[in-house]
């Protein structure tokens, strides 16, 4: 198993140990999808099973997120999707995205989210932003500008409203 995938399995479950791995992947459509996208970007024969995992799994009508996304470690998805991703948006280590997200782009290149960021459900990020490490975005929200670090954002269009422990949703972080 490599670092990815326990990563993944440590934010979903808080343990990597094989048998956690097998339950998550046998009952956690969500998971299933994480195992065959982090399989299709790894190295040699590896590489080639992930693609007939790709290709095999169903939940690619929920969730759309490209195979050649870069997703950091320990990305964690939220009650199953739908979540759609722009394939030039690039995630950070220890990201939550929640349910109903959107990360997309009208140009050419989509949001670059930091580490330890939290985005609730419905959110939607729009163009070519930057947000920074350790935020969160609060529910319903729409992301047109920056977001900096260590803050809490919110509303249509988000602002931020505080620096008060934005990075508390993120549990069993991945170091």
């Amino acid at each position: 198993m490599n670092d990815y995938i326990r990563s993944d399995l440590k934010r979903y479950y808080g343990k990597t140990d094989f048998v956690t791995f097998l339950k998550g992947y046998l009952l956690n459509r969500t998971f299933r999808f994480q195992y065959a996208f982090r399989m299709c970007q790894s190295k040699g024969l590896s590489k080639y099973y992930g693609f007939l995992l790709w290709r095999l799994n169903r939940t690619k009508r929920f969730i759309q997120i490209p195979r050649n996304t870069k997703i950091g470690y320990g990305l964690y998805i939220g009650h199953g999707g739908p979540v759609v991703v722009h394939p030039t948006a690039i995630i950070g280590n220890n990201c939550n995205l929640s349910q109903f997200t959107s990360i997309g782009s009208n140009e050419k290149h989509a949001a670059t989210i930091g580490d330890n960021v939290y985005i609730g459900p419905n959110v939607c990020i729009v163009e070519d932003v930057k947000i920074g490490n350790n935020v969160t975005i609060g529910a319903g929200s729409v992301v047109t500008k920056d977001i900096p670090d260590n803050a809490t954002a919110v509303g249509n269009y988000a602002k931020v409203i505080n620096y008060n422990d934005p990075g508390r949703y993120i549990l069993n972080r991945w170091e």
